[in-house]
């Protein structure tokens, strides 16, 4: 736990996260689910192998795929994927380089995912996952992210249920996580980094949950990045938070001031990342690297498998 007025830290285990709260608080956990977004497959002109990642959907069956290799995949090509249950068409060629495309199956285009898609792992886990549901949050119902919201890897069950009968509240947003969440920040001068858009849905119910809980005193926690991130951009519309659906590009770096939450759970990131800079700009520039500093020499684990920090 790093305590971000005085910078203070305090070693735990995560199931003991109960003790750090109060009745009244409350724990804003994002639902997205990841998709099976991985799909390999090969050229219909030519065998040739191909792999496509999917990033976010544009319209009915129309996808922004991410390509591997990219040379192969020009306006017109056309790929099969799980012997042919599944094509694909590229239609087009965006900036930045991915594709927009057109995918054709038989049913519905989410079953026949699950039959052939693979569960898109960081490239750091080498391993194929026993079971892919190691890779969802436990609390995961709305399909449509390329990576886990991590943070909340880290609850079961169990311990949710625990924390309601302490009286801590549980409400969900949804951001479906892109890999621009994970694009570092190469410019000299922040400012000029390109924030990747995400979309997001504020409903109506977590919204009146954290006007209700600022009201009487009590405690927003986001669960994650992106709960945070969704939060922020919603309270820069203006405060009482009401229900919404779009998108966003929020950058939160330091000097940005917070509106809606109060402590924030978060995995250890990589350093030049947007989500680092968000880290930062919640407990301050010094307090974040003298934690990550402690964190390194206790040999804490880094990644979305890793160990958490809660920041209060």
């Amino acid at each position: 736990m790093l305590d971000r007025k005085t910078g203070k830290t305090q070693d735990s285990v995560f199931s003991q996260l109960g003790e750090y709260l109060r009745p009244g608080d409350l724990l804003v956990m994002n639902d997205s689910r990841v998709l099976p977004a991985r799909l390999l497959g090969i050229s219909e002109q030519t065998g040739a192998p191909m792999e496509f990642l999917l990033l976010e959907q544009k319209r009915q069956r129309v996808w922004e795929v991410l390509v591997r290799p990219g040379k192969r995949a020009k306006p017109g090509a056309r790929f099969l994927f799980g012997e042919g249950i599944l094509q694909g068409e590229v239609l087009e060629i965006l900036e930045g380089g991915n594709r927009l495309v057109r995918f054709m199956c038989d049913g519905s285009f989410y079953e026949v995912l699950e039959r052939v898609g693979q569960m898109p792992l960081p490239p750091y886990i080498k391993e194929k996952l026993k079971d892919p549901e190691r890779y969802q949050t436990v609390y995961a119902r709305e399909l449509g992210s390329a990576a886990a919201p991590t943070a909340g890897l880290h609850f079961t069950q169990p311990m949710l249920e625990s924390l309601r009968e302490q009286g801590i509240r549980t409400a969900f947003v949804t951001l479906h996580v892109g890999l621009g969440t994970f694009r570092p920040v190469k410019e000299e001068n922040i400012l000029d980094h390109k924030m990747h858009t995400e979309h997001i849905w504020l409903p109506r119910a977590t919204a009146d949950l954290v006007n209700e809980t600022k009201r009487n005193g009590g405690r927003v926690i986001a669960v994650g990045t992106t709960s945070c991130r969704t939060l922020e951009a919603c309270g820069q519309m203006g405060l009482p938070l009401r229900e919404f659906e779009g998108y966003t590009g929020i950058f939160l770096y330091p000097g940005v001031k917070f509106t809606v939450i109060d402590g924030l759970i978060t995995n250890f990131h990589l350093p030049e990342s947007t989500l680092i800079m968000l880290v930062a700009a919640f407990a301050g520039y010094d307090h974040t690297m003298a934690a990550y500093k402690e964190a390194v020499e206790k040999e804490y684990r880094f990644f979305s498998f890793g160990d958490a920090m809660f920041i209060l």
